[in-house]
């Protein structure tokens, strides 16, 4: 099983996963926090790293951000050429589609909370002295491309949805 959390900063992705993860047997799941690449995932193609964390069968992995990330972050500053993000959004159907080919359950959770909600959510981090490492200058940063990660976020749930399908007399199609 693997369980993808996306969303804005601040949406909640850490709490949601700390929850989860407090219910659940520490020997059965792995939480892996997606940040830019190190030098040696760098040097191989970029769902790679994301294949060596997968889990064995019967084991859960939990995604603090994901290969969505080819889509958004990577898109939105400009860490991928066009051409990159743009063909990874079949890369992403493609390596999700083996996941399912497989066996693997895929959970995707994408949190959404709403500009106004996030500068609250900032500013109570920054009120508060045991949350304030959790704010940084790139979450700032990243605020004033509010519009351009919008788009991006749009344009991913509409290319990485795979087509639906249907079942007919017990068929899927």
């Amino acid at each position: 099983m693997v369980i993808v959390f996306e969303g804005q900063d601040a949406a909640g992705k850490g709490g949601s996963i700390h929850r989860l993860t407090a219910a659940l047997d520490a020997r059965q799941y792995r939480v892996h926090r997606i940040a830019a690449p190190s030098d040696e995932e760098a040097l191989r193609p970029w769902v790679w790293r994301f294949w060596r964390r997968l889990p064995a069968d019967g084991r859960i992995a939990i995604f603090d951000r994901s290969w969505y990330g080819r889509v958004l972050v990577e898109r939105v500053e400009a860490l991928a050429r066009p051409d990159e993000w743009q063909r990874a959004f079949a890369e992403i159907r493609q390596f999700e589609q083996q996941l399912l080919e497989h066996g693997g359950v895929v959970i995707k959770l994408f949190l959404a909370i709403s500009k106004a909600e996030q500068l609250r959510r900032f500013e109570a981090r920054a009120a508060t002295p045991h949350k304030r490492h959790k704010l940084t200058d790139e979450d700032w940063r990243n605020r004033e491309r509010w519009d351009d990660y919008r788009l991006a976020i749009d344009e991913m749930f509409a290319a990485t949805h795979p087509p639906r399908r249907r079942m007919d007399a017990g068929r899927l199609r």
